[in-house]
């Protein structure tokens, strides 16, 4: 049994289920902006009878670790993602995290239905429960019939990860609001839950869930929508702005767009044939050249790449990014993002380059924001 957890033990979801993916929804004086190394910690107005909602902040990393592709079978091409996963491969990718002090690792149930939060739980064993966080996710397009499916669901999730407890859960879409955010107030105040956020929501629905959870004295923590520079909808309908008023965490995923702004991938290099992504972004990949042209020169003068400077911005937006990890060198990566130095002359050629690449990357999951 692991430090405090308990023994994992059901089987993952049924595999004939089908895979839901969840992230579906200047002068010449340039300022530099520096992009914080060390983790923060949002700043929580107290509850409407000025006490502390939770037993501690909401410790909010630089950046989180994705694991949406863990839920792939192993199998080059089977999956959303097609990548090729070992469990000596993960165990050496969470080593090499850890000692980096990236330790917040971001999943979901629907996520290879099981597999993904399987799979973590089982890697994450030997560390003690206390030396990383866990965020997961109820998805109300499967909830069951019972009279409490959050809870059902959560039950599940914590069996899945070997857990007593999640440090981040987040209701997955936007499907009536009213609904489903009252079931998380029995979860926080149980402790099974320690902070709850909400994902794919727009403006109206995080401020519809965080009256509803202030009644009871809790509130949105986190924000979690797809962000990246060819998808900026968040930031264009004021969610930022509304989540650095109010002190709450954005976590900004896709923020590679599944590999289509690394560089790696090209009309004669196209991603993964037969998987998900190689359908959505091999056909505009010839539009990212000069974006991704970009991100590489950045990277070359600072000793880091494309994907690095991709990351390095949603830092310096004022985000979370989740970065998905799927082999040990990609950690090297992360810590390269941790310390690389935009300008805001760098940042403004960036969008204006995505901006000019003309593409939509919003998921078939997300709504307009």
């Amino acid at each position: 049994m692991r430090a405090g957890g308990r023994q994992g033990g059901c089987a993952p979801l049924p595999e004939d289920q089908a895979e839901i993916p969840a992230h579906r929804a200047n002068g010449p004086a340039a300022s530099r902006i520096i992009v914080a190394t060390a983790p923060i910690t949002a700043n929580r107005p107290q509850n409407r009878n000025g006490a502390n909602m939770t037993s501690d902040n909401l410790k909010t990393p630089t950046i989180a670790l994705g694991t949406w592709a863990w839920g792939d079978s192993g199998e080059t091409g089977n999956g959303y993602f097609g990548s090729p996963l070992t469990r000596a491969g993960l165990e050496e990718i969470a080593d090499k995290a850890h000692a980096a002090g990236f330790t917040l690792w971001d999943t979901a149930i629907v996520y290879g239905m099981g597999r993904s939060e399987t799979v973590l739980g089982e890697v994450l064993k030997r560390y003690a429960r206390s030396d990383y966080q866990l965020s997961t996710k109820f998805n109300p397009r499967i909830a069951g019939p019972g009279d409490d499916p959050v809870g059902d669901m959560l039950e599940q999730s914590l069996t899945n990860l070997g857990t007593d407890y999640i440090d981040l859960y987040w209701i997955h879409n936007p499907a009536d609001v009213a609904r489903w955010t009252p079931h998380l107030i029995p979860l926080l105040k149980s402790g099974k839950v320690r902070h709850v956020g909400v994902s794919n929501h727009n403006l109206s629905e995080i401020k519809l869930a965080d009256q509803i959870l202030g009644e009871a004295g809790f509130r949105v923590e986190a924000v979690q929508n797809h962000y990246s520079l060819l998808y900026r909808s968040s930031e264009h309908a004021g969610i930022l702005d509304h989540c650095r008023n109010q002190g709450i965490s954005f976590f900004a995923y896709m923020v590679l767009e599944q590999g289509a702004l690394t560089g790696k991938y090209s009309l004669e290099n196209p991603l993964p044939q037969g998987s998900s992504r190689a359908k959505t972004y091999n056909g505009m990949l010839p539009q990212l050249k000069a974006l991704t042209d970009k991100l590489t020169a950045i990277g070359q003068s600072q000793d880091a790449a494309a994907p690095d400077v991709a990351t390095a911005w949603a830092i310096a937006k004022g985000t979370t990014p989740i970065i998905g990890v799927t082999k040990p060198r990609y950690i090297d990566g992360l810590v390269r993002a941790s310390s690389i130095t935009l300008t805001s002359d760098d940042i403004a050629e960036l969008e204006a380059l995505a901006d000019a690449a003309n593409v939509n990357t919003r998921g078939f999951w997300e709504q307009e924001m």
